[in-house]
């Protein structure tokens, strides 16, 4: 059984990119399972998506704990324990993983021996992100021909702009062309036996106190302990001379309270847990928060 797991942040397309894929191995005549795994459905956090594909019926469901092949459309999500990037590979495991970085840097960085194929980013549009995964990983399993692939990208986005497919289908014939040199690479995982399956330890948790669990939250939804805010995409930075300190607009707008009032009605983005949804900079009447990306901030930081 053909085993892939797609990792990306929300607006990246990875469900779309294991819809191409799972169509692409339906019409080859495999029993295919695709679908998406989310957190927080927010663009910016992390999410999963899987494909099994076999020529058997496949009765195993759920999270997919033994990819034959994991792909990583964000590179920071790796480190990012929450993401899960690494959760259940094997050796045979191989990493599609695009990145600006050589293969042999990540195997370094990892401490791993698995097979690595990097797949260079599309900086065009995100949409072609997902067609490229796609077209990558139909070549590394070997089970999906070019242009088998590419009759279902263009069933999926029938009704778009004539266009608009054109650009994925290119997207995902390049891909594919470049991983010819690892066709086949991606080897079948064995099917989970139920026989040998055991019931996880029964854990007793205790219950909240209704200060903090009663219909009305009285408690922040965020835990201090982790960082939300490595989901974030984007970062609002206010401009303190143009900002009117009108406070509670901004304050009061954002879903996760993050923005905190210091002495002198001065507002404070705590970026921490800042998930980079934007709602401020579209509330803001002054217009004194703006939108960056959060890879030039930080870059900023440390220069």
């Amino acid at each position: 059984m053909f085993t892939i797991r797609f990792h990306g942040r929300g607006g990246q397309g990875m469900k779309t990119a294991s819809h191409f894929l799972g169509n692409a191995f339906f019409q080859a005549g495999y029993e295919v399972q695709d679908a998406p795994r989310y957190g927080a459905e927010r663009r910016g956090a992390p999410m999963t998506s899987y494909v099994r594909a076999d020529h058997q019926a496949i009765y195993e469901r759920g999270i997919l704990n033994n990819p034959g092949l994991v792909i990583v459309a964000d590179d920071s999500l790796i480190p990012i324990a929450a993401a899960g990037v690494m959760q259940g590979i094997s050796e045979n495991t191989v990493l599609l993983i695009v990145s600006l970085e050589t293969a042999s840097t990540w195997q370094h960085r990892l401490n791993i021996q698995n097979p690595v194929q990097i797949l260079k980013p599309i900086t065009a549009t995100i949409p072609l992100v997902s067609a490229a995964c796609a077209g990558a990983a139909a070549c590394l399993t070997g089970g999906i021909t070019c242009q088998a692939l590419l009759n279902a990208i263009e069933e999926e986005l029938n009704g778009h702009d004539k266009a608009l497919i054109a650009l994925n289908t290119d997207a995902a014939k390049q891909a594919y062309e470049s991983m010819k040199p690892a066709l086949g690479t991606v080897k079948q995982t064995m099917m989970v036996a139920a026989s040998e399956y055991k019931k996880p330890e029964w854990i007793d948790l205790q219950l909240e106190t209704a200060d903090i669990s009663a219909p009305i939250i009285h408690a922040s939804q965020n835990s201090v302990k982790v960082r939300t805010g490595l989901w974030r995409m984007q970062r609002p930075v206010i401009n303190y001379v143009h900002c009117n300190h009108c406070w509670w607009i901004c304050s009061n707008s954002c879903p996760d309270s993050v923005i905190n009032i210091e002495q002198g009605n001065i507002p404070v983005v705590d970026y921490d847990h800042c998930k980079g949804c934007m709602i401020c900079v579209a509330q803001c009447p002054a217009h004194a928060i703006e939108a960056i990306a959060e890879a030039d901030a930080q870059q900023e930081e440390q220069s």
